[in-house]
């Protein structure tokens, strides 16, 4: 079982150009979106949230539910889903403004323990900004690494919703040492500061830098560095490529049996590079159409 613990929430994604352009709602946020990609791909999967009794908040407990993924971990509330408005670029990329408050994720509290089963968890995006329900992920993704769990995060960085860049920069570093995986974008790991080389000394086995469509970068413990070129399509939009990343990346160590730091480091350049060349051809799917729509195993060739 790999849980994805994190927020679940609603993308109004335009359908159009201007202010004014009609809006559509899907399922959204990094984690959500992890949990899905990762039933599709035929993983064993749980969610470990909180979302709300409202009709958005059943809607995307169903779609976890199509997708195969165990929903025994969330919780519920009554407050609203929170909402994120995507604006899309000439590329297809895609910037948000949310409306996050007094929704249901934020106030999310830390479980009695995982799921019977738990190999790995993973975490992010904004779920470890917003408080209180932040700070209750954090004890979560704490008390996993001290159980011996495998921990992965992508901080998938939401500048706008983080009052206090440095404050959060200052709590990024002091998660390392609990995190196994480290997976962001340069974009991301530009905003944060450091390299890779410097969080892996604070404590992951391995970091995975992604590249937009120039593709991805692994540097791991042992000073290996394996990169893989992007894999070319005609790009609708990116919602949802990074959180298909970590999707491929962990659904591929749990075939390989690597969800562990020795694990890991016995890839070697075959393993990484075959392994992140899965995870590029998952996120070209997933850009090649609207909306996060990760893809399904059968669309894939080996793990």
């Amino acid at each position: 079982m790999i849980v994805v613990a994190g927020e679940a929430l609603i993308d109004l994604v335009p359908q159009g150009t201007g202010a004014l352009a009609p809006l559509r709602p899907v399922p959204g946020g990094g984690p959500y979106n992890t949990a899905v990609a990762l039933g599709r791909l035929g993983s064993p999967t749980a969610f470990c949230s909180r979302t709300s009794c409202d009709a958005f908040g059943e809607a995307l407990l169903a779609g976890l539910r199509e997708a195969g993924v165990d929903v025994s971990a969330v919780q519920r509330g009554p407050e609203p889903t929170t909402l994120a408005l995507a604006t899309l670029d000439e590329n297809g990329s895609a910037a948000y403004s949310f409306y996050v408050e007094g929704t249901a994720d934020r106030l999310f509290t830390a479980p009695a323990g995982l799921p019977d089963g738990t190999r790995a968890v993973s975490f992010g995006t904004c779920s470890l900004v917003l408080e209180p329900g932040a700070g209750a992920y954090e004890e979560l993704m704490r008390d996993a690494a001290a159980q011996g769990v495998f921990t992965a995060l992508d901080p998938n960085i939401r500048a706008g919703l983080i009052p206090d860049a440095d404050a959060y920069r200052a709590r990024f570093r002091r998660w390392l040492p609990s995190v196994s995986l480290l997976k962001l974008s340069a974009e991301d790991a530009q905003w944060l500061g450091g390299t890779p080389r410097a969080w892996l000394e604070a404590g992951p086995s391995a970091v995975v830098i992604t590249h937009g469509g120039d593709g991805l970068t692994v540097f791991t413990r042992d000073g290996a560095e394996y990169s893989v070129p992007g894999v070319r399509v005609e790009v609708v939009d990116t919602i949802g490529a990074g959180d298909t990343v970590n999707a491929a990346l962990l659904h591929g160590l749990a075939a390989r049996g690597a969800l562990s730091p020795a694990g890991m480091a016995g890839l070697g350049a075959d393993g990484w590079t075959d392994l992140l060349r899965f995870a590029a051809r998952a996120a070209a799917i997933t850009c090649s159409r609207a909306g996060a729509e990760p893809p399904y195993a059968a669309e894939l060739t080996g793990p």
